[in-house]
């Protein structure tokens, strides 16, 4: 519970940061909704939203692999990357044009997603198996 905890406290910290860097652009240009047509605007919502879209699944995925799995080494190691991906993601999104930082941020998100929900179904595969030798079904 260790590492998702840390991790889930990270992210939210750097959730906190990208949402007051879209507070301070709205507040400095006068927009209270929307993205008013402003590119930098535009583009830290996007940061921030990516960040929401793809931190939840992850940290739920990653606590249930810490608690299925143990404190692993490599369950602490997918949090390291994640937290990584997400920082050079959201760097990455300063600007529109493709660039490495947003590339591996994103490839990196999209690993470590991947494994954790290979780990969850891997382990919910293992806990059923038992109950339908014993049942001769599973319900």
């Amino acid at each position: 519970m260790i590492i998702s905890l840390f991790t889930a406290g990270i992210t939210g910290f750097l959730l906190l940061v990208l949402s007051l860097r879209v507070s301070l652009v709205r507040r400095s240009m006068g927009i209270s909704v929307g993205d008013g047509d402003d590119h930098r605007l535009f583009l830290r919502q996007r940061a921030q939203a990516n960040l929401v879209e793809y931190a939840p699944i992850s940290v739920i995925l990653l606590y249930f692999s810490e608690q299925n799995w143990g404190s692993t080494w490599f369950i602490l190691c997918l949090a390291v990357v994640f937290v990584a991906a997400r920082l050079l993601h959201a760097i990455g999104m300063e600007t529109a044009k493709p660039n490495v930082c947003r590339f591996i941020g994103a490839s990196a998100t999209f690993a470590v997603l991947a494994l954790l929900a290979f780990l969850a179904i891997a382990r919910g595969i293992s806990l059923l198996a038992p109950c339908a030798s014993c049942t001769g079904q599973i319900s």
